[in-house]
């Protein structure tokens, strides 16, 4: 941040660099430079980027007022110069940190002064547990609904972490407000293929994990249709996806999806993708689903669709930079990462970017005999498992690439991965959840290591395991009626990333610090 404020030159100066400027949309014809003086500061931008970024400036040049014709602005009500330069940087696609509390304070006043909704975003995208309580309170203030509600729902997610300073900080309405919403539940899939519902199924169930017993749930059962084998599945806007799958030895594609609502506590069937596909990776954001390669026909694919969840049509996208088959991916901070091996010592990691329809090659991990099994996101870091000593994945080492620095660190040790349970994580607020079948455990994420924080028990089913994490209202969860029966059909006790995990037979271990 020190880098973007070195180029406002403070007292006495006229002008600091320009700004160029972005194509506005139809029937707006703002053009040329306004000055905008904030302060002593003076920033000479070209109309169209205020046009096409800030709904203030939308408003006052189409207003036909004296002000929309002047060739400078002066911005009164306590905005400050480095929140207008934030504001600036961001609609101009840069992603700057902001870790100093002043700087995000003023861009929040810079975000609701001028009704800059790619700085709000900004703002929701790098909340971790060091900002959200100063973010929303802020946003609580200046009435910006959206990261209010983003930070309401972090802040809850990492309840057990901050209640203490949430009930030092928070006026108490914000207190109840977050209190009301239910945290994301760390849910678990086992492995399922199309089978007659009279046969009762005992893996065709969707369980959450009861933090306070620290057992296994049931939520709901899987449609008799759907298949989790070698399926691609994803949460999207609080609703949990399942995507194709394949049924027997021949692998035969499911050409269908299927979607739950935990609302409702229903599901519904939405068309698969146009080109017949399994085991691929489906990563979901703002309101699309991405499935990126997989195999057809036991042949490898580079193509690639995005699902839009409003109109539910597929369509095609930039295929993959190689063909590619149950690529481990992620969102960071709302990017799309993916990575990619090439035997036998190279992962690529590959960022995907809506808007441009691009693959961009982000970074490369080179180690002997070793390639990203697993990837999961925490703050602006990736997290990517890999094989530890003796090219064995069963004792797993955790590499970390931080996309805003660009440097790759290794965290120390190694962690044991027996049945795959490293592969399983999630990670909601700073901790990191995993299982397998013989248990569920909780680490704390940190860039120096992960620490097992909490055991419960594990997943009561042998097989592949999705896991992800969903948002579930309580009127969603089963009622008390009817538990003992459908325990005893399963065997399992009942009450805003998805992963596969395979068993490989082996007990589980100790991970080594």
């Amino acid at each position: 941040m020190e880098a973007l404020l070195t180029s406002c030159p403070g007292h006495g100066a006229d002008t600091v660099p320009q700004f160029s400027g972005l194509e506005v949309g139809e029937g707006e014809k703002p053009a040329g430079a306004l000055r905008v003086r904030v302060e002593d500061c003076v920033f000479t931008v070209d109309r169209s980027l205020l046009a096409a970024s800030f709904a203030y400036f939308q408003g006052l040049f189409r207003s036909g007022m004296r002000d929309s014709g002047l060739d400078e602005i002066c911005l009164q009500g306590g905005l400050h110069p480095a929140g207008f330069l934030i504001a600036l940087s961001v609609v101009r696609g840069e992603r700057p940190p902001l870790a100093d509390a002043d700087c995000l304070m003023q861009a929040v006043e810079c975000a609701a002064f001028l009704q800059v909704e790619a700085l709000e975003s900004h703002l929701a995208n790098i909340l971790d547990t060091d900002n959200c309580l100063l973010l929303c309170q802020a946003a609580a203030t200046f009435g910006l609904h959206n990261l209010f509600n983003n930070a309401a729902t972090f802040i809850r997610d990492s309840y057990r972490d901050l209640r203490w300073a949430a009930e030092e900080s928070l006026h108490p309405d914000i207190l109840s407000y977050i209190e009301t919403i239910t945290p994301a539940s760390f849910i678990a899939l086992g492995t399922h293929t199309p089978s007659m519902e009279m046969l009762h199924d005992s893996y065709r169930t969707v369980c959450h994990l009861d933090e306070e017993e620290g057992a296994w749930r049931i939520l709901t059962d899987l449609p008799v249709d759907s298949s989790t084998s070698m399926a691609g599945v994803a949460v999207l806007d609080g609703r949990l996806y399942v995507i194709g799958g394949v049924v027997g030895v021949s692998k035969v594609t499911v050409d269908r999806g299927f979607c739950y609502d935990p609302q409702t506590n229903s599901w519904t069937d939405i068309p698969g993708p146009a080109q017949s596909r399994y085991d691929f990776t489906l990563l979901g954001l703002e309101g699309k689903l991405y499935a990126f390669g997989g195999e057809h026909g036991r042949k490898i694919m580079s193509s690639a669709e995005v699902f839009d969840a409003a109109t539910e049509t597929w369509s095609f996208i930039q295929h993959t930079p190689r063909p590619v088959g149950g690529a481990a991916g992620a969102v960071c901070r709302r990017r799309i990462f993916v990575c990619f091996w090439k035997p036998p010592n190279t992962t690529d990691v590959y960022e995907y970017v809506p808007s441009e329809d691009e693959w961009t090659l982000v970074t490369t991990m080179v180690h002997h005999q070793s390639y990203g099994h697993g990837m999961v996101a925490h703050r602006d870091n990736l997290y990517v498992m890999r094989n530890g000593p003796s090219d064995d994945f069963l004792r797993c080492l955790i590499d970390c690439y931080n996309i805003t620095t660009g440097q790759w660190s290794t965290l120390p040790g190694h962690y044991v991965n027996s049945k795959g349970a490293l592969f399983s994580a999630v990670v909601r607020g700073d901790s990191a959840f995993t299982v397998n079948r013989s248990v569920t455990l909780e680490f704390s994420v940190a860039p120096n290591g992960w620490k097992r924080r909490r055991e419960m028990e594990g997943f009561p089913k042998s097989g592949s395991l999705w896991t992800c994490l969903l948002r579930i209202p309580k009127k969603g969860l089963l009622e008390e009626e009817g538990k003992e029966e459908e325990a005893g059909r399963t065997g399992i006790t009942e009450e805003n990333g998805v992963h596969e995990v395979k068993e490989n037979g082996l007990e589980n271990g100790e991970d080594h610090k």
